[in-house]
Formats: structure tokens, C-alpha cells, sequence
């Protein structure tokens, strides 16, 4: 590296220098000097650290060259440099120390466990921090999101900088440092102990859903499996797996279903015809087409690069034009709208014309209505609607906001009133606070809003400006019930078919069910889960039985209130797969035998057995039936895992002979010959 390259560089990092963190100049004649020039204050007991095993000191910082990331976890330019910093890590693995100073925005992101989450989220694995007093934000004098300082490995304060393009302008003075320090002997490369949440993540088949798309005409329910990096498409009724499009590993490739890579994929809407699946690519910062009937994954927008531009208002090529953090996106008439939640905008592509143009907001960060070039809009990461108008989730503002489709309209602003004004009040007008929400959906004039950080679901009127607490709590959790028992975790996006309200619920790892009408919460449990677990060396074996059906001897039993008993064997070295669930539904008359309405569906994950159903029988003859989907695996290393359908059918004669009022059903699974 030339002398010149690095003073130039440290000439761009000292012009960026926030008050707190100053630096002396140094002689352009002169040989770079790396070495900092006022101690780094300590870190404040009483502090709570992620992921180390006890807080750190610059004593066991010394020798290292420490970064100081000063960040809050729902700030977008804040989540653009984490790949910058995973970057000079991976560069400087033994040199550099990066330390997450996380001085929360949002009261939500001040909680320890959720930034556990949002560090399992993105992957950190680096000291994080929790400043959610601005302790250690004060002491350094930071002043924005975000903020990065660097201190040599004698504990001295060299210089910092606030923004994006942290790898362009610190790899320079970390390089110098390094080579300078080390001439002296005093890198320290022995590695600081870490205890990460990355190892302590959740086995789920889902990771950090982000956002959710009921397609009621194709009866389809799609799912972005944001941290496992594909899009999961089920059937809506049933919720079996149909097909995963991409793979458990970040990339960027076209090609088909198995092929195709996403690196943390968002908002998901289909064209009209239901044919083709627009996905926001987000950390890939692209726009993707899925053709669902010939099976593959084709880049329509963007570079790859994640750039802040305007685009041309006559429009641009879709993949000669940068995108920056595309969070959702909803089809309109031909026209794919794009919640850009990087440079604070919409943009809209033009799918017939392979073009892209910027539609709503001037790249300030702010809530300000007007006319499209003049409105500010603050990070929009969900999308909606009528067919006449966008609504959208403006995440930093914590509001919900109207964006026309007439490219001569404007913005208006439905609830929010500005960048640091959040909460959890219901009302109307501006007295109404939400807390970054990132998800809305418009059903029968009305619309239903993911309160993300409250972790609850609101309504709201858009014409009155009137907004309900629907379902949910701020004291967050997981719970299915009615909507006042239901709990959510920080849910991040909404999609409405048949009466019911599909919910990602991200920090669960589950798509939950609104049952607007019966107001019930319920989750999505996959019947063949094999399918969701190719990564983990799963093997999945065709159905034991398609179809078949068996009818067992008689049975007599005598009148009154009973029981019917349900027993599933198995031989040795297998047993009842303990993710996807076990369903049993009766068909019975109602006369002679006569179960509950709960008892006539069950879908138990891991059932005791034998399962006991009360019953009531009365004198009769009859024929009953019970459907039963069985999953099950090898008991071992479970690589194996098998389904098993039978309808049993058990004719029943009910009288005085009968030795008591009970039925007894069995079935014996007998595992299929598998080759190899």
C-alpha cells in the first residue's frame, strides 16, 4: 500500500470525525503515524455484554486494534455495514477486536434478549454491549447511527467516523496500525474469549421469517425463510410443503428451485396472473422473478451493489441500476412496487418495459408529506394496496403512510408523527404511537398493521385515522389462543385470504393464523417437515401409504357416556417424528356415537399414546372412520423420517351386550423397504 493511498484515506476518516472523537493532524511529509492520542474511556460496570463470557477491559483489549460500533439494531444503515465489519474481521482475524456498542433508538431494542435475537439475526460474532442509557454513547461523544471509532492496541483513541463505507475508509488506518504496531511488537494475536448466541440458536424449520403471502386463487401460502436464505411454498389449506425455492446458504445465483440462492429475502407479491413470485432479494439488493411454473429464479433489478442513487425518472435497465436494501414489494397493474428502505424511498419496475424508476421520497430520512419529489419517508419496509394507493409501514417513523399510484400525486402521512416520537397508544390522529412497524396489510377498507416492536397486531381505519389494538402484547412471548391470550415476537409482515390474517412472526420462527372472525390466534405446523430439513442431511421417503384403507373387525359396545382409545405401534427402533404434528379426524353419525366438535379434528405434535376420546353411544349399529396422517422416524440418528395415511374404517353395534361404553382402534405402522 502506497504512502499516498493511506494519508488520502486517513484524510477522508479525519474529515468524517464526530465531536468526542478528535484526532491531531499529522504532516504530509512524515511517514503515516497510527498511534492514537488520548486514552479510551473505560467501559462502565454494571453493563450487560453479548456474546462473551464476562464484560471486556482495555487492559485484555491490549495489543488488539478494537473497533467501536456504535449502532441500534432497527437502523437500515446500521444493519449495511455489518458485511463491512464481517469483512475486515475475516481480513484481520487475529489483529482486530470489533465491540457492538448497541445504544438503543427504539425502548424495544433496549431489551438484552432481543438484541440476543437481532445478534442470532444477523450472524455477530463479535462483544456486543448494551448502552441502552447512552452511557458509553456520551463518554465517546457520538452523535449519529452509525458511528465507528478505532483505538490503537495501546488503548489510545486514534479516530472514528460516522455513516456507511466503513471497510473503504478504516481497512487503511486498521492496515497501517497493524503493520505499525506489530514493527514494535505489540500485536497481541492470542483470540478473546467469546460465548456466542449464534450457537445458541433455536432448531426451527423456519429461521427469522421476515414476510408472508396468502395466495387465496392458487391456494398457496409462501413464506420468506429470511435467515435460512429460500422461499418455502406450502399449501394454504393443508399447509404441506410443495415446494423450497433456493438454499440454506446466502448467495446470489439464478437458475431453478434447487439452484437459486437469496441472501436474507423479504417482501414477496405474485403478478396477476399468479405466475410469477416477485421477491425483494434484501441483502443481495435485488429484485427477483420466480417463475412458478417452470420452476426457476431469474434477477430482474439490480447489480448487486448496494448504492444510494435516484434513479431517472424516465427510467433506467432494471439490472444496470443499483438497488439498496429492498424490504417488500406489492403488484399493481404491471407494475412492481418496491419499498427501497436504504435510501428511504419507493420505487416502482416497469415489468413490461424491464425498467426501474423511483417513485416516492427525496433520500431524507424524515416524515414529511408533499407532492412524490418532496416527501420524506423514513426506512419503508412494508407495502399494501387498494389498487389506488400504496400504504406503507415507514419503519423509523413508527407510522403507517399513503404514497398515490399517479406518479403526480403524493405522500400523506395516516399515523406517525416524527423520527423519535413511538410508543404503544391507541386513539386517533396523531395521538396514535406505533413502535417500527414493518408490516401492513389492507383488507375490507381497512388496515391491519405488524406493531413490530410492541409485537402486537393493529387496526386501522385510514379514513378516520383511528387505530385498535387487536391481538397481541408488548410483554412479547408465544402463545396461540384467543386474541386476547395470543403473544407475539417482534412479527414483521401480514397477508390476508379467506377471512384469516397470515402473520410472520420472525422472533418465533413461525407463521401464525388470524382467524378474524372466530378471533383466534393458531401456528402453522408443516405435516412433512422432511421437506423443510434437506439441509440437516434429511432424507425424505415417499408416503407408506397413499390412499389405502382398512376396516377393522367389529366392535360392540354398550350405551352411555365412554370412550374411544387410539393406539399407534411402532416397531423397535422407530418413533413419532416430534416437529410435525399427528392428526386423527373422526367421521362418526352423530346419533349412534356422538363426539365433541373439538375431539372430531385433532393435531397433536408428539401425542401420548394411547390418545382417550370421550364419547357418547347410543343403541344403534353404525360404521365410524377415522383418517390419520402419522409422522414418524428412525429413533437413532433420525435421517430417516416417514408418513403414514390409513382411514380406518370400525363397524360399531351399540347395545346391552356390549361389556362397557368404550371402543378400542389400533394401528400397527409397518415402515417401508427402503433401497441403500
Amino acid at each position: 500500500m502506497s504512502k499516498r493511498f493511506i494519508m488520502s484515506a486517513l484524510a477522508l476518516l479525519l474529515a468524517a470525525v464526530p465531536v468526542g472523537l478528535t484526532v491531531s493532524a499529522r504532516a504530509q511529509d512524515q511517514e503515516p503515524d497510527f498511534t492514537g492520542t488520548q486514552p479510551a474511556p473505560d467501559f462502565p460496570g454494571g453493563l450487560e455484554w453479548v456474546n462473551v463470557p464476562a464484560p471486556l477491559t482495555w487492559e485484555a483489549l491490549r495489543g488488539k486494534v478494537v473497533l467501536l460500533d456504535f449502532w441500534t439494531y432497527g437502523c437500515i444503515n446500521c444493519i449495511h455495514i455489518i458485511p463491512d465489519l464481517k469483512r475486515l474481521e475475516a481480513e484481520y482475524p487475529d489483529e482486530l477486536v470489533v465491540i457492538g456498542v448497541h445504544s438503543a433508538k427504539f425502548d424495544n431494542e433496549g431489551d438484552t434478549a432481543n438484541i440476543r435475537q437481532i445478534v442470532q439475526r444477523y450472524e455477530i460474532e463479535h462483544p456486543v454491549i448494551n448502552d441502552k442509557d447512552f452511557i458509553v454513547w456520551r463518554a465517546w461523544g457520538a452523535r449519529a447511527w452509525p458511528t465507528v471509532a478505532v483505538v490503537d492496541p495501546e488503548g489510545m483513541v486514534f479516530g472514528g467516523a460516522s455513516g456507511e463505507g466503513v471497510y473503504e475508509r478504516f481497512k487503511p488506518t486498521i492496515e497501517g496500525m497493524v503493520n505499525q504496531f506489530d514493527a514494535e511488537g505489540k500485536i497481541n494475536r492470542d483470540p478473546i474469549e467469546l460465548a456466542l448466541e449464534t450457537e445458541a440458536r433455536p432448531e426451527s424449520l423456519l429461521a427469522f421469517p421476515g414476510k408472508v403471502l396468502a395466495d387465496a386463487d392458487g391456494g398457496r401460502l409462501f413464506v420468506s425463510d429470511t435467515n435460512h436464505n429460500r422461499i418455502v411454498v406450502a399449501d394454504l389449506a393443508t399447509y404441506e410443503v410443495l415446494d423450497v425455492i433456493g438454499g440454506m446458504a446466502a448467495g446470489s445465483a439464478d437458475g431453478d428451485f434447487a439452484a437459486a440462492r437469496f441472501d436474507k429475502p423479504q417482501g414477496l407479491t405474485l403478478d396477476a396472473a399468479g405466475a410469477v413470485l416477485y421477491v425483494a432479494d434484501t441483502e443481495n439488493h435485488t429484485l427477483r422473478a420466480v417463475d412458478l411454473a417452470a420452476k426457476t429464479v431469474t434477477t430482474v433489478a439490480g447489480t448487486g451493489e448496494q448504492v444510494y442513487v435516484r434513479t431517472d425518472p424516465n427510467g433506467a435497465p432494471g439490472l444496470q441500476t443499483p438497488l439498496n436494501s429492498p424490504w417488500d414489494v406489492e403488484y399493481v397493474n404491471g407494475i412492481v412496487y418496491i419499498a427501497m428502505a436504504g435510501p428511504h424511498q419507493l420505487w416502482r419496475y416497469d415489468v413490461a418495459n424491464d425498467a426501474i424508476y423511483w417513485h416516492s421520497g427525496n433520500l431524507r430520512e424524515g416524515i414529511v408529506d408533499g407532492p412524490h419529489s418532496q416527501a420524506q419517508l423514513a426506512q419503508p419496509s412494508g407495502l399494501a394496496t387498494d389498487g389506488a394507493a400504496l400504504y406503507f409501514a415507514d419503519s423509523e417513523a413508527s407510522g403507517i403512510r399513503i404514497s398515490d399510484i399517479d406518479p403526480a400525486g403524493g405522500v400523506r402521512t395516516i399515523v406517525g408523527v416524527g423520527l423519535f416520537d413511538f410508543g404503544d397508544v391507541d386513539g386517533v390522529g396523531d395521538a396514535v404511537r406505533l413502535q417500527h412497524a414493518l408490516g401492513v396489510e389492507y383488507v375490507d377498507s381497512a388496515l391491519y398493521v405488524a406493531d413490530t416492536y410492541n409485537s402486537k397486531i393493529k387496526r386501522i381505519d385510514p379514513a378516520t385515522r383511528e387505530s385498535v389494538s387487536v391481538a397481541g402484547d408488548t410483554s412479547g412471548g408465544y402463545h396461540d389462543g384467543s386474541f386476547a391470550e395470543a403473544r407475539f415476537d417482534e412479527p414483521g409482515g401480514l397477508s390476508y385470504a379467506d377471512g384469516k390474517l397470515y402473520m410472520a412472526d420472525t422472533n418465533n420462527h413461525v407463521i401464525r393464523v388470524l382467524d378474524l372472525s372466530a378471533q383466534t390466534v393458531s401456528s402453522v405446523r408443516f405435516p412433512n417437515p422432511a421437506a423443510l430439513q434437506a439441509g440437516r442431511d434429511m432424507t425424505v421417503v415417499a408416503p407408506a401409504f397413499t390412499g389405502d384403507e382398512i376396516t377393522l373387525e367389529p366392535q360392540v359396545a354398550a350405551p352411555g357416556d365412554g370412550e374411544i382409545t387410539l393406539d399407534v405401534q411402532f416397531p423397535e427402533g422407530y418413533k413419532l417424528n416430534d416437529i410435525a404434528p399427528f392428526s386423527a379426524e373422526w367421521h362418526v353419525d352423530g346419533q349412534v356415537v356422538q363426539l365433541a366438535g373439538e375431539d372430531l379434528v385433532q393435531r397433536i405434535v408428539e401425542p401420548a399414546m394411547p390418545l382417550t376420546i370421550p364419547a357418547v353411544f347410543a343403541e344403534g349399529s353404525t360404521e365410524i372412520a377415522v383418517d390419520l396422517n402419522i409422522y414418524y422416524c428412525e429413533a437413532i440418528n433420525e435421517s430417516l423420517c416417514f408418513v403414514d395415511r390409513v382411514r380406518i374404517h370400525i363397524p360399531v353395534t351399540v347395545g346391552g351386550s356390549g361389556a362397557g361404553a368404550a371402543l378400542h382402534v389400533e394401528r400397527v405402522v409397518t415402515p417401508p423397504e427402503v433401497e441403500g
